[in-house]
């Protein structure tokens, strides 16, 4: 298993950053808020997870340790991937996952793409006992649930395209154009999909090149 990668950032694109180790480039899958956190040419460590298929070796990677461990924990649920599971913590941080599964709320699981309500009520009752307590967010109703993403969708999206390499301008000029996209969703009581959005905005700049 590679627990983790240290180096600098060689590339960076929507889905997967560029590690340089010992002269070899590791490609690491990532979610949008992991990849704002890295520049090109930056130092950076990602705790990893290594995804074996017979027909592709895939590494994924995460801001710490506990990110990685929820990661795998969620793979043991029935019907949960590697994409699946990114894709939630691309949604909810941890905790909030935590929270969601410890207090039943099944609406945090279906704000995640590719989750319906029999897959979130199937989940609820796989993941009851395996996630365990939130660590970092005191049980108050629904708070947290979902805050990595819902209340600051514009500052991961405008983060992860400044490390791509965009301006701040043409980042917020995205941003400002993907807009109603992320307004509908919370609108309809769900998170913003930031991966989706990310992809919407990067659209926007090639159409504007």
């Amino acid at each position: 298993m590679i627990a983790f990668v240290s180096g600098p950032v060689a590339a960076l694109a929507p889905t997967t950053a560029v590690i340089e180790v010992g002269g070899i480039g590791m490609a690491v899958q990532c979610t949008p808020h992991t990849l704002a956190d890295l520049r090109v040419g930056k130092e950076a460590r990602l705790a990893t997870s290594l995804v074996v298929r017979e027909d592709s070796l895939t590494l994924y990677g995460f801001r710490d340790d506990d990110e990685r461990q929820v990661f795998e924990l969620l793979q043991t649920a029935s019907g949960v991937g590697p994409r699946l599971a990114q894709a939630m913590l691309a949604t909810h941080s941890p905790d909030a996952l935590r929270l969601a599964v410890s207090t039943g709320d099944e609406k945090a699981l279906t704000a995640v793409s590719g989750i319906g309500k029999k897959g979130a009520q199937k989940l609820l009752l796989e993941l009851k006992d395996r996630l365990g307590e939130p660590v970092g967010v005191a049980h108050t109703g629904q708070q947290g649930i979902g805050a990595p993403v819902t209340s600051g969708w514009r500052d991961q999206l405008q983060a992860a395209l400044i490390g791509l390499g965009y301006a701040s301008r043409e980042a917020d000029e995205a941003v400002n154009a993907v807009a109603p996209q992320a307004e509908a969703a919370v609108a309809e009581g769900t998170a913003p999909p930031v991966p989706q959005l990310l992809r919407a905005a990067l659209q926007t700049l090639n159409r504007a090149r």
